[in-house]
This record gives C-alpha cells, structure tokens and sequence, in this order.
C-alpha cells in the first residue's frame, strides 16, 4: 500500500492527510525521525518547565515521549480530526494532561504569547511543498501566527529537510524580524530513517523571539561533534546547507550503485571554522570481481597526493587493483595542516569513509597506507612571481630516508613542477646534509627526452640543444652530467625560476650550461633570424591557462610559426622533442596531424601509467629501421649511465617496453 503522496502539492490539502492517517491507523508516521534519535538535540532547547505546542502532531510518538520523560505542558495540535481523535483515545487514560486539540496551524485560537516554544516536526515542510506566491503567503501566515502565540524569548524548533525554497523563507522572516536563528544537522536521525535511505538530510532550526538584537546572528553546526559556528550573512547558510544536501545525496547513491564506468568522485572534508579543506576524499569503484574484497579506505602519505597513482583517475583505479578492493576510498591529506599519528588521522575519517561505503558495509572500516604513518613535508621556501603566481618548494619523505623536493604553482597544485631526489652527504666538517642527486631522473617522461638528447648528438664532439622551459633545472643538469659535451641553453620567462633553480634545486652554470630569461617564443623567433642551429629542441614548459584539456605546452607554442621556426633553427639531423600533456583526448589527433605535416618524420611514446606523451620529429627522413636502431643504442647508453650510478634508476627505464610501444611515422 501506498502511503506517500503522488505530488508534492498533496502535501499541503488537509483531504490528503484525512486519508492518510484513515489508511494509517494507529501505527505512529516519523517524520525525520523518532525521539530516540532527535533527544540529544531537542534536550537543549525544551526544558521540562517550558510550556510546548506542538503543531502538526500527526500520529507521532514523539509528544507521548517528551511526556514520559517529564515535559507535562504539551499541546498537540492537528488540521486532520481523525488523527486528534486517534491520539486522545489512545493517550486519555495513560496521559491525561497531555492535550490534543484539532486546529489550523494558519489560524490558532491561542491568545498572545500563551507558549515558550513551538515544535514543528515536519509541518513545514508539508505547508510549503513549492516557492509559489499562494504558497509563500500562506508560509507567512503561518510564521506571523507563531510569532504571535510565543512569549519574548520563547523558541520555534523546527525539524526540516530544509530544501531550498522552505530555507529562504525562513531567513527571510526570523533573521529579519529580531529573531537568533541557529540550525544543528542531526545526524542520528539520518543515520535511522524509516527506509535505511539517508539521501535527505535532517536539520534542526531554532529560532528565538527578542524584542531586539544588536546584529543579526546566524549560527550552525553541521556534525554531532564540531562547536557552533557563527556566520555572516544568510547566503552563507544557503551555501552550507546546500553543500551538505548536495554531498549526501551523493553518498546515498554511492551506496546503492557501482560507479566503475565513470570516473570517481571526491569530497572535501573541512575543520569547524576553516575555509580551506583538511581531507579530499577520492570514492573508485572497479568492475566487480568476486575475488576482491568489498571495500576499504586508503590515506595517501603527506605530500604524495600529486603523484599519478593517487592524483589521477586512472592511477586512482589502479591503486585499487593492486590492493584487491572493489571499492576504494582514497583520501589526499592538504598543505597547511597539521596531522597526529595514523590512528588519530583514522578516527578523524571514520565517520566519513562509512557514509561513502557500498551498501552491506557497516561497522569498522579497514585503513590501508603505505608506512606506519601519514608521512611528511617540509616548506623550504615559499614566495611569488610575476608570472608564475605563488609558488612553494617542499621537501617530501616518499618513504624511510627516501626524500624529494618538489616545486609547485599553488594555482594548480595538483601538478609537479620540477622535482629532484635529495641524497645526504658529509661535508669537509664531517657535518651530514641533504643535496640534489642530479644523476637521477624522478619523471619519468625525462628519462624518454634524454633519450632523444643521446640520438641527436650522436657521436658529434660538440652538439647543442635548446631546452625551452627552466623549471627546477633537474633535466638540464641531469643532461650535464649523462652527456658532459653537450652544449645546454635553457629558457624561461620567469627569472623567479631561476633564483629557485639555484638556490634549492643545485642548478650550476658553467661553460656548458647557459640560461637565458625571455618568451620561448621570442627566442625561437630570434634563433631563426640569426640562422643558429640547435642539434636538438626540447619543449618541456607548462601552460598557465587550466580551461583547456592540455597542460604542457602551452598551445601558442604549437602554432605553425613557431614549428616553422623551431625548423629553421635544427641542423640537418636535429630533433625537436616535444612533452605533451593532453586531459582531453580529442585535442590530440590534430596536434599530432599538425607535427605529422611538419616534419617528415615522427615518432611518440605514451607513457603508460601517466598522461605524458613524448613525440620526437625530426626534418629528414629516417627509415623506420634505422630509427629504431638508433633509438635502442641511445637507450642502452641512458641504460649504461643509471647503472654506473649506483643503479638507482635502472628500474624505471624498460626499454623493450619503449622501443614495442614507439608510434613511427616517415611521410613518403
């Protein structure tokens, strides 16, 4: 049998609610919970002295409960004469003095302020099922009645679901009118719906009548465990309260579906007061398999959540296929915030990996990590430029005594500027500190331009490069070290980046290694007026505007006057070496048709577990075996090079893998 109304407009007709409580019977209807649920709360508005009207009683339980636990002034009242008969037959012998009365809660035959609060449990919500005019007027109605049966500082407690258009009005009506409004979410009645779905939020308002108030004030509390919060403005609350409907609304559905062919979804957790997020949550599902677990949470160390395998989707799902989850949470710590042990982190989230778990789960919630805690980080230096915003250089411990430093543009956080593996040495005064290890490669998609660095200079005694984007200097100094003749210009606009190059990422400049600060395109432009020739150019520069799906290089940089002059400034047998980083897809067939029609030959290697793609062109044509000759001799000699160096890097570079997955292209 059908109990809910067809429409939200029924709501509101006394017809419908006649009906209903005839079909009903005797079995209490909760709204939005029972007492059990709402006592914590309700506790600390109602005191057992206050005298209580309770509008829209309905069949609830919840009066005959306050009742029992000693509160003896309540009046209950009802538009529907069934169910006030129902509840005085039922409630007459054992609760004498509890009075029920059938009456419009529009028009109440109360005198003035006859009552110290008012306690509405779903009615509001029932009068409004709409923003329409007819509807509002009736809504003030209703709040002007309030306002005149409550006493000065009595109370108007109101159990909502507070969706949007019931929300405004109230703002509207007792901020504005020398009301204190305060609004606590209460989340044991969430956590006990009648049908188990907590897609709705349920909150408590309470609103006290002063005569008059010195400001408006606006308060909430959003968790069962945080401190009111004061507010400024009432747009304010809109925007919390909308955040918190929107979030779990999401998380109910979580629960009742797979979202294995999308891609995840993530949260930010806050802390009480604070504007900026403490947690970021991550929810990947994978196909199911029988064979995996069901679910569990994963913390990402401090400072490794911009690595692939935690900042990506596809990384995300990853990680979920190694750790055999079905469902895994993967939560990203934030810069700025302090953090206890890996217990105390866990606590903190427990609450919050529940809410997001699939439908079965319940109680403890396995934590996975790497280590015995949530890691580390550093600040060495923080400022500004011109041209690349502010920025940060930190150092992180990926694991025990495996420390990197890392720049980053705090305007797009998410991605690893320049990064360098730090390596301790003793100094002349036996004093142990930490330098940058400028023999290893930490991206990966450096290791694959070196490779094309090798290839271009070939056997020449003195071959130069061109490398378009500075950064922290890590590949212009590890080419310094892996191909010692080779002549090295970087560019970059932002002499910022050049002071943080050397002061924190050990960049030297000598004979073989020059930099000069000015538009990459500026300086093609220039190279190809003069006639200088390069062996090999590398552009390897991010792009400042994030509203396109490409992140490296800038799109400008791809334009056919500057392709053309990067070929006028190749010798004969030069390379350009291009890292590109496309988010979406569909820009990368043009740009690559685009390399294809300028240069003879091309050849591109994706990189499997990030969104790097290398793509190495060239002006003349190189047969597809001969390429591929050269290639495999420069790998070796990359692979040569890593070994000589106390192996560290060997494990990164396959070079099987790169020369099967390499993309050739030779225009006839």
């Amino acid at each position: 049998m059908n109990l809910l109304p067809k429409s939200h407009e029924e709501f509101s007709q006394k017809d419908y609610w006649e009906n209903f409580f005839k079909k009903r019977g005797n079995k209490a209807f909760e709204w939005y919970g029972e007492y059990p649920e709402l006592c914590g709360n309700l506790h600390k508005y109602i005191k057992p002295k206050d005298n209580v009207l309770v509008v829209g009683c309905g069949n609830s339980s919840l009066s005959s409960d306050l009742y029992d636990v000693g509160y003896d002034k309540l009046t209950n009242i009802d538009i529907s004469q069934v169910v006030i008969r129902q509840m005085l037959n039922l409630h007459e012998k054992e609760r004498p003095d509890l009075k029920y009365l059938q009456m419009d809660v529009l028009d109440m035959k109360f005198d003035n302020e006859s009552f110290t609060v008012v306690l509405d449990k779903g009615t509001l919500d029932a009068l409004m099922p709409d923003g329409k005019t007819e509807t509002v007027d009736k809504i003030k109605q209703y709040f002007s009645e309030i306002a005149r049966v409550l006493k000065i500082g009595g109370r108007y407690i109101c159990i909502s679901l507070l969706q949007k258009h019931i929300l405004d009005q109230i703002l509207n009506y007792f901020p504005t009118n020398n009301w204190m409004f305060r609004v606590v979410r209460c989340i044991e009645a969430e956590k006990k719906s009648d049908d188990g779905d907590s897609s709705l939020p349920v909150f408590m308002v309470v609103c006290t009548k002063f005569k008059s108030l010195p400001r408006v004030v606006l308060e909430v509390n959003m968790s069962s465990e945080d401190k009111m919060q004061r507010l400024e403005k009432p747009e304010d609350i809109i925007t919390l309260i909308s955040g918190v409907q929107q979030a779990a609304f999401v998380c109910a559905g979580l629960r009742k579906s797979n979202i294995a062919d999308q891609n995840d979804i993530s949260f930010d957790l806050y802390k009480h007061g604070e504007d900026v997020p403490r947690y970021t949550i991550h929810v990947v599902d994978l196909p199911h398999d029988p064979k995996f677990l069901q679910y569990a949470a994963f913390i990402v160390p401090q400072g490794r959540e911009i690595e692939w395998l935690f900042s990506t989707n596809n990384g995300r799902k990853h990680l979920a296929r190694i750790t055999k989850y079905n469902r895994l949470a993967v939560i990203a710590t934030h810069r700025g915030q302090e953090y206890g042990s890996l217990e105390s982190v866990q606590d903190e989230l427990h609450e919050a990996v529940c809410q997001v778990a699939p439908a079965g789960v319940s109680g403890k919630i396995l934590f996975l990590s790497i280590g015995s805690d949530v890691g580390s980080r550093i600040t060495r230096c923080q400022g500004s430029s011109d041209i690349s915003g502010e920025y940060i250089v930190e150092d992180v411990e990926v694991s025990y005594n495996n420390k990197f430093r890392r720049l980053l543009y705090l305007s797009t956080q998410s991605v690893i500027q320049s990064e360098a593996k730090l390596k301790a040495i003793k100094t002349r005064n036996g004093q142990v500190k930490e330098v940058v290890d400028h023999t290893f490669l930490t991206c990966r998609h450096h290791t694959y331009m070196s490779v094309a660095v090798q290839w271009a200079a070939g056997n020449r005694a003195s071959p130069s490069i061109a490398v378009i984007g500075l950064g922290g200097g890590g590949l212009c100094m590890f080419l310094r070290k892996f191909l010692p003749q080779v002549d090295i210009t970087a560019v970059d606009i932002d002499k910022d980046m050049l002071q943080v190059a050397t002061n924190w990422f050990g960049l030297k400049l000598d004979e073989k290694l020059h930099v000069e600060i000015m538009d990459g395109i500026e300086f093609l432009k220039k190279t190809a007026q003069n006639g200088k020739k390069f062996d090999a150019i590398l552009f390897d520069i991010d792009s400042k505007d994030t509203s396109i799906g490409m992140s490296c290089p800038p799109k400008q940089f791809l334009e056919s006057s500057v392709l053309d002059n990067v070929l006028k400034s190749l010798s004969k047998k030069g390379l350009f070496i291009l890292n590109l980083v496309i988010r979406d897809e569909c820009l990368r067939p043009a740009i690559l048709n685009d390399l294809k029609n300028k240069f003879t030959t091309t050849a591109a290697y994706k990189l499997e577990d990030d969104l790097n793609e290398i793509v190495i062109c060239a002006a003349e044509k190189v047969q597809q075996n001969s390429l591929t000759s050269k290639v495999r001799e420069a790998c070796g000699k990359i692979d040569t090079f890593f070994k000589s160096n106390r192996g560290q890097q060997d494990e990164l570079f396959e070079i099987k893998h790169f020369l099967d997955n390499l993309q050739i292209n030779v225009n006839c």
